[in-house]
């Protein structure tokens, strides 16, 4: 099978099994540009950056923990984090500073440092108390420039393309691309198309966008149309998010939320604790052995 097929009408199976000789791949494009230092919508105390920063690496954590067997970290992703703003390239720290994709094994034993954390657990009365845990920390916040997304989506081409030639018959790569505002260098459709339109044999690469805001605007999770949206940059980033696999609309109808026969990959102004439930929903392996 060719490495590019036309997105439009592909088969799209998702059905690889996902393993350490067949591994599948996470990439993260984060916004790193200067409006990102604005508070996120309904909270107060960390700005947009901040606030992300602690969602992604919390969820570094918890893919690391899901893949980690009594013989240690396997090997089913590969992880790579682009930040975008005053510039494009990877936004890892520490040990893996530079690198563009790493093996799960990697991200497990290089954090840039480990912080203490305090987090609410019950008393075992009805009550919280404050726990004391250890925290990794990948990847910290930037805000600063403009948001440069048909840069980004260009450059998750080149890796993307780069990771398919060597794991062709793979479950395909998940592109995340969050994001708080229009893209400043032109429409990126175009790019993100040509992202979408890589494929492994198991079906097309996936393309999913979250919308972080600063107003307080009724948010639009995982919608089958553009029917709702307020703004022509709303209705691109659904018109270039893919429809979510059968596998990832049941896990989502199991966790409560919205997820028709048409919905795609797709949240509008999410504030953090619905970006949380969509990026579990997105990571959740569908074969993973």
């Amino acid at each position: 099978m060719s490495n590019i097929q036309s997105y439009q009408g592909a088969s799209m199976p998702y059905e690889a099994e996902i393993n350490r000789t067949q591994p599948s791949c996470f990439l993260f494009l984060i916004d790193q540009s200067g409006s990102m230092e604005d508070s996120w919508a309904r909270e107060s105390g960390k700005s947009k950056a901040d606030r992300l920063a602690d969602i992604l690496n919390g969820l570094l954590m918890n893919i690391v923990l899901t893949c980690t067997k009594e013989e240690g970290v396997r090997d089913y992703f590969d992880i790579g984090v682009i930040g975008y703003g005053s510039k494009v390239g990877p936004a890892f720290g520490g040990g893996l500073a530079g690198r563009e994709i790493v093996p799960l094994s990697d991200v497990a034993n290089l954090p840039a440092r480990i912080e203490e954390r305090t987090k609410k657990v019950e008393d075992g009365a009805g009550g919280l108390v404050n726990q004391s845990v250890k925290f990794p920390v990948w990847f910290d916040p930037i805000a600063s420039g403009g948001t440069p997304m048909c840069h980004a989506f260009t450059e998750a081409h080149k890796i993307l393309s780069r990771w398919i030639a060597q794991h062709p018959t793979s479950f395909p790569p998940i592109v995340f691309n969050i994001t708080d505002g229009e893209a400043t260098d032109g429409d990126p459709t175009d790019a993100a198309n040509l992202v979408q339109n890589l494929t492994t044999n198991d079906g097309n690469v996936l393309l999913f966008n979250v919308h972080v805001s600063s107003t307080q605007a009724a948010r639009i999770l995982f919608p089958d149309s553009e029917t709702g949206l307020p703004d022509n940059f709303a209705k691109l980033l659904f018109r270039i998010s893919s429809p979510l696999p059968g596998y990832m609309r049941a896990f989502a109808l199991q966790e409560g939320l919205p997820a028709s026969d048409g919905a795609r990959g797709f949240v509008f102004n999410g504030e953090p604790v619905v970006v949380i439930q969509f990026l579990k929903i997105g990571t959740q392996p569908s074969n993973l052995r």
